[in-house]
């Protein structure tokens, strides 16, 4: 499960190196997202 803020790292070809998840959406109770939301 991914949290807000939590620090991913990049598996693409579009030359970034990490990412944050800044907002998970689908609510406002929703704290947890999975790949692909």
């Amino acid at each position: 499960m991914i949290q807000m803020q939590t620090l991913l790292d990049v598996a693409d070809n579009s030359g970034a190196k990490s990412a944050r998840c800044i907002k998970v959406l689908g609510g406002t109770r929703r704290r947890y997202a999975g790949l692909g939301d």
